[in-house]
């Protein structure tokens, strides 16, 4: 086997290898939203909107997530038009599989009350603790992002904010739309809380923590020796037949 194929094979390793992290950390980030849900004290900024229209409609919290997911991705084509690169429609299958992820981890915890607002703390910490690591996951595996944070670095991109600052804008905004709605629709506040502020502030530590000790992962599925991680959305390997 010539060097460059034999190159190609471990990128496209890598890559695979990438993907299946990236999914599992998927997983792990619904079950900590869904676990967050359940400790009854409201949910994180990203999922309030949805949650709370899913306190008021027929509709599941998977489903509410999906048609947020679109609105984001339709806003980002908005904002970038030509500078949205085809590779950023993955968002779509992340988006459904994403859904289809929180809906399982919500019925999986169907039974799970938490009894007593000392019960209620520790289970939204230890859900803010699962997001974190979910987080930290998918920040490792270096495939696709997630439509919020995609949505917020199209707008980085585009008024020149820092994405710190514009991530903290997004998920106020996304959170007052929640309370309006629920004002709106059943009267009173739903599905913000307290728990929605603590998460805010915690999820970002524990996502840190997190990329501290998983390092190591990071070099596990590096197969090329000596080269830079795969880049989101590319592909090193040239498919050509190589004739050396």
């Amino acid at each position: 086997m010539s060097l460059r194929k034999k190159d190609c094979n471990m990128a496209k390793r890598e890559l695979t290898a990438r993907y299946l992290f990236f999914i599992a950390g998927l997983f792990v980030n619904a079950f900590g939203i869904s676990l967050i849900i359940k400790a009854n004290l409201g949910s994180s900024p990203i999922s309030s909107l949805p949650y709370t229209l899913s306190l008021n409609f027929p509709v599941t919290l998977g489903q509410f997530t999906l048609l947020l997911n679109a609105a984001l991705i339709a806003g980002q084509i908005w904002l970038l038009k030509r500078d949205f690169r085809k590779e950023q429609f993955l968002q779509i299958p992340v988006a459904i599989l994403f859904s289809f992820f929180i809906d399982c981890s919500m019925a999986l915890l169907g039974g799970f009350t938490p009894a007593g607002y000392a019960s209620q703390i520790l289970s939204l910490i230890t859900g803010c603790a699962i997001l974190g690591l979910g987080v930290s996951m998918e920040v490792i595996a270096n495939v696709v992002m997630l439509s919020g944070e995609a949505f917020v670095k199209a707008i980085t991109l585009r008024t020149g904010k820092e994405f710190g600052i514009t991530k903290i804008g997004f998920d106020t905004t996304l959170a007052l739309l929640a309370c309006a709605a629920s004002l709106m629709i059943a009267g009173s506040i739903e599905g913000v809380r307290e728990g929605t502020i603590i998460a805010a502030l915690i999820v970002g530590l524990f996502a840190r923590f997190f990329n501290r000790r998983l390092g190591f992962v990071n070099k596990m599925i590096t197969f090329a020796p000596n080269k830079t991680p795969i880049q989101p959305y590319e592909d090193n390997c040239n498919h050509r037949t190589d004739r050396n």
